[in-house]
């Protein structure tokens, strides 16, 4: 059972999350959670105010602590248990305070600095978590990730080494699940084979009780988030937009990785290589069906099931002439991307051009003088991937054609379909995505009007 930000974000959602536990009980459920709502912002404002030298520093460190205090408060009354719990708060932010001052004195905020700040928002929400579940009647732990999790050191976006993890997990999580024990892990963080922190990438919660899951192994993995479920759309672009009851592991992960930010990316990769169902429900209201993800789903094939859009991607055109009836040409693009560490979302070719969308600008600057080498380069920015997904698309006549039609007043710059039987995505200004969005729901999902 993983829990978000918005599920622990304060008091009474805690102790909300303590009853939907109890009711599972029996199931001997594991809990991952994130940290509290807006805290990891703080953490990287204050990591952010330190390399600036930024005199507010000490005062987002205060906010910080003042917030874990005031929920302690809410929570707990005077005495042993609050005063534990206050004295972790303080070591952590003796710890934060000790990071900052070493990247104010060096004026350099790296990676790895980054992620040992970044993931302290879940060591206090853990253990403020697990002590509830024992104020009220559960035997409970707290279980720091980077005892469980072992990554590589790509720090900010550390990739899990799966064999090592499964085999501290079962040592560590299993006997306390068979004595009765609720763990509470941290979401979001592990630890390198050195013991150094690091982070799965924003999100990455979701994706830590992805590889518990399937590590224990356990019959379901259950998403907690504020929503109802997985959406035909993003609710706050189109408010008609309907909960989907049941979506397959392909579906799910197009849309995840899409833009759906209802689920990180990564998460279904450890449920689908393990044939083990994912929910998406939602803590606020429990009783709500939510979403079942699993390795089939009912549903026409050829329709689409939901729309996902995601903005801040840059377009790479890269044109060569010499191209022509040449080989190899694309085995080189992409041999720069490999050596920038850069992943391509879209791609698209034509005899003598190429086109590919990154959503990592960071890497731009970098990229361009080797692209250079190979072709005359442009860089469209500000765009964005609109995507409908479903199934057995490539098998269906005149979907693109309604597709097209309902976008006929919207600029299209490029085109992805066949590469996937589930999956029609094309590239739109950023300005226009939020419009491309509507036409197809309205298209697709909305009855038609008379």
């Amino acid at each position: 059972m993983k829990f978000g930000g918005t599920s622990v974000g304060s008091a009474e959602r805690i102790r909300g999350v303590a009853a939907l536990v109890r009711d599972r009980r029996h199931r001997h459920p594991v809990v991952v959670v994130s940290a509290l709502s807006g805290v990891t912002d703080r953490l990287l404002q204050a990591a952010r105010l330190a390399v600036e030298r930024d005199p507010g520093t000490d005062q987002a460190i205060q906010a910080i602590a003042v917030r874990h205090r005031e929920v302690l408060g809410e929570l707990f009354p005077a005495g042993p248990v609050r005063e534990r719990l206050e004295t972790h708060v303080d070591a952590v932010m003796r710890e934060l305070q000790t990071v900052c001052t070493g990247v104010q004195y060096l004026g350099e905020l790296t990676p790895r600095s980054l992620d040992a700040v970044s993931g302290m928002g879940e060591r206090l929400s853990s253990e403020i978590v697990a002590a509830t579940f024992v104020e009220q009647g559960m035997p409970s732990r707290a279980v720091d990730a980077r005892t469980l999790i072992v990554t590589d050191e790509n720090f900010g976006r550390a990739t899990p080494q799966l064999d090592e993890t499964e085999a501290r997990v079962q040592e560590t999580l299993r006997p306390l699940v068979e004595t009765g024990t609720v763990p509470v892990v941290t979401g979001f963080i592990g630890s390198t084979r050195k013991g150094v922190g690091t982070t799965l990438g924003r999100g990455g919660s979701d994706w830590s009780a992805s590889i518990l899951g399937a590590a224990l192994p356990a019959e379901e993995i259950q998403i907690w988030t504020d929503v109802d479920g997985m959406m035909t759309v993003d609710p706050r672009v189109v408010p008609g937009a309907r909960t989907i009851p049941e979506v397959t592991f392909e579906e799910a992960a197009e849309l995840a990785y899409f833009g759906a930010k209802v689920l990180h990316p990564a998460t279904i990769k450890p449920a689908v290589e393990m044939g083990i169902p994912v929910w998406i429900l939602n803590s606020m209201k429990p009783d709500a069906p939510g979403t079942l993800i699993a390795q089939s789903a009912p549903g026409d094939e050829g329709e689409p099931r939901a729309i996902a859009f995601k903005k801040g991607i840059s377009v790479i055109l890269i044109s060569q002439p010499r191209m022509l009836m040449a080989y190899g040409f694309v085995a080189r693009v992409f041999e720069v991307f490999n050596r920038h560490r850069t992943p391509v979302d879209l791609i698209a070719t034509s005899e003598v051009s190429i086109s590919l969308t990154v959503d990592d600008p960071e890497t731009l600057p970098a990229l361009q003088p080797d692209l250079a080498e190979l072709g005359e380069v442009q860089v469209l920015r500000r765009m964005a991937i609109v995507s409908l997904v479903g199934r057995g698309f490539v098998r269906r006549a005149g979907l693109a054609a309604r597709v097209f039609q309902a976008l006929r007043d919207v600029n299209v710059v490029m085109i992805s379909f066949g590469a996937s039987e589930v999956n029609l995505s094309f590239v739109v200004s950023q300005d226009e995505a939020e419009t491309a969005v509507r036409l197809l729901h309205r298209e697709f999902f909305e009855e038609p009007r008379s």
